[in-house]
């Protein structure tokens, strides 16, 4: 450690062990460090940072006062209170693949594995203070938004061989700028001239980046497919598969990566969101759930954690709840009411009363109590509406529906439809989902519980034609229940039996239902009127 860069360099140690931060002061004191505070919680060294300037910050990942290190991080870096030229350092005994993977998502400025020595400590510390320096002029345009002057910078540092030590990093930052100002063209002949020297993950995950950016969709799904093929890029490759599924309006696909992606890296919420929506739009309700279920674990001790987290997974589940097997019905209900119990001691002063009986009505309409579920549902007042969230007003539309109040439903998704057309900050997803849903609701009158159990009558009933119909529309909402995918198929069957004309979408709907049911756990039963109807189709 040069003795004048250590001189000046103000430290924050965040630690919350006795011995872990007697070793980290004793090791820093040897490397020459005087200027260095502790605190043992992110509050306080929020507190510190208001207070004082340091140079870096050495964070313990394994704080166990109040949310933790990546709290600290996560907080700092949505309310823009930690500059780029300030250093952020992570330190932690757990190196598991999770917090690997948490931390990286971060990007703090390094990240050292416990135990370490004084020797570990100097060169880490060193490269980082030194770049920091180094680019000091750089990173001050970054903070204040100005990309063009901090990119001629960056040009400008290139050409000095001196700095050749932080070049690489120089060079990253570079494409990051080309791209923040939408030089997509020439970020990408700036990525191609990268790999053809070095093979960088970075820039290969550049070049991608730009060919989505331009819409060269073919040639960016061969450079993902490759990235995916890397430890270090695999991440980055799934997210961004996911991006061109979604253009590509492969939902099902864009889901799958998406969930790869949240198992790799389970902490960052955005994307278990992201999983929530794509499962909306496949009408795979249990994902849905699942996915709903990890935002509220993920979320707690974060900035995350809030209300909606709680009432969203209640509401996927009975979502859930209400397109699954009536044996199956009670144990959801359970899971998703138990969500509110624990919304109920996370956010106890939180007023929710108008969300709670749209939960409460819904489940209910699943007990077939019909007469509660609309007088809980018609004490709402339109005065309301303003006050509440796009998820509030979607459940509500739900619940109107399901007890046959179509009018007052479709109403609430047009208001939506209309409000998220019209705000630039609304998500594309969502978009995608209100519409579907008010398509459906428009199309379909009954609920997806009243249409099973419709579809089941009019099967046992014989009467083919209106069972095909209501299969068929049972199938649209819930394409995942290989319940109802089989009487579908076997409804199909039947009615080909007897010769009944049948809508020209026949043979995909068949593709479709045999899809569901090749890739779902069958039980007996189901496996033996599947081979029944695979044997047919073969015949016929």
């Amino acid at each position: 450690m040069k003795y004048n860069l250590a001189k000046g360099t103000r430290l924050l140690i965040a630690e919350d062990q006795v011995l872990a931060k007697s070793h980290l002061h004793y090791a820093l004191e040897q490397l020459g460090f005087k200027k260095i505070d502790h605190v043992d919680r992110p509050s306080s060294a929020i507190a510190a940072l208001q207070e004082f300037e340091y140079d870096a910050i050495i964070c313990s990942y394994n704080l166990r006062s109040e949310q933790g290190g990546y709290f600290l991080l996560e907080q700092l870096q949505s309310e823009h209170a930690l500059s780029l030229t300030n250093a952020f350092i992570f330190t932690s005994a757990d190196t598991s693949a999770e917090v690997v993977h948490a931390i990286i998502e971060l990007q703090p400025d390094e990240f050292i594995a416990k135990p370490f020595s004084v020797n570990e400590l100097d060169r880490r510390l060193s490269r980082v203070l030194s770049r920091k320096a180094a680019l000091k002029n750089v990173y001050q345009f970054m903070d204040s938004g100005e990309h063009e002057r901090a990119l001629y910078e960056i040009e400008q540092f290139l050409l000095q061989p001196e700095y050749a030590e932080h070049f690489p990093l120089a060079m990253k930052i570079k494409g990051d700028l080309l791209f923040l100002n939408q030089r997509f063209s020439q970020a990408l002949a700036f990525y191609d001239g990268i790999v053809n020297v070095q093979d960088f993950s970075w820039a290969k995950i550049g070049i991608a980046k730009c060919l989505i950016a331009l819409e060269d969709f073919d040639d960016a799904e061969r450079e993902v497919l490759q990235l995916a093929m890397r430890p270090d890029a695999e991440l980055a490759a799934y997210d961004l598969l996911a991006t061109l599924k979604i253009k590509h309006e492969a939902f099902d696909d864009a889901l799958e990566c998406t969930r790869l992606a949240c198992q790799i890296s389970p902490r960052k919420i955005s994307r278990h969101r992201q999983a929530v929506n794509l499962a909306r739009i496949t009408h795979n309700y249990e994902s849905q759930f699942a996915s709903a279920k990890h935002v509220v674990r993920y979320a707690k001790d974060s900035i995350h954690d809030a209300p909606d987290n709680y009432l969203n997974a209640a509401r996927a589940g009975v979502d859930f709840a209400m397109t699954s097997d009536p044996a199956d019905v009670n144990k959801i209900v359970k899971q998703a009411t138990s969500y509110l119990q624990q919304l109920k001691q996370a956010h106890p002063k939180t007023e929710l009363n108008e969300e709670l009986k749209v939960i409460d009505a819904r489940i209910h309409y699943l007990k077939d109590d019909i007469t509660k579920a609309q007088s809980l549902l018609s004490d709402f007042q339109s005065v309301h509406a303003k006050q509440q969230s796009t998820e509030a007003l979607l459940d509500r539309a739900k619940a109107l529906h399901e007890v046959g109040l179509k009018t007052e439903s479709l109403k609430i998704f047009d208001a939506l439809a209309k409000q998220l057309r019209t705000d630039e900050n609304s998500d594309e997803l969502m978009c995608r989902y209100i519409t579907q849903e008010k398509e459906e609701k428009t199309a379909i009158s009954l609920s997806p519980k009243a249409l099973n159990n419709s579809a089941v009558a009019e099967y046992k009933r014989g009467n083919l034609e209106q069972s095909y119909t209501t299969f068929s529309q049972a199938f649209r909402v819930m394409p995942k229940n290989p319940s109802i995918a089989l009487n579908y198929l076997q409804a199909i069957v039947r009615a080909r039996k007897s010769r009944e004309a049948l809508p020209g979408d026949t043979v995909q709907a068949i593709r479709s239902c045999r899809e569901t049911l090749e890739t779902a756990q069958l039980s007996e039963e189901q496996q033996s009127r599947y081979d029944s109807v695979k044997s047919i189709l073969t015949n016929h």
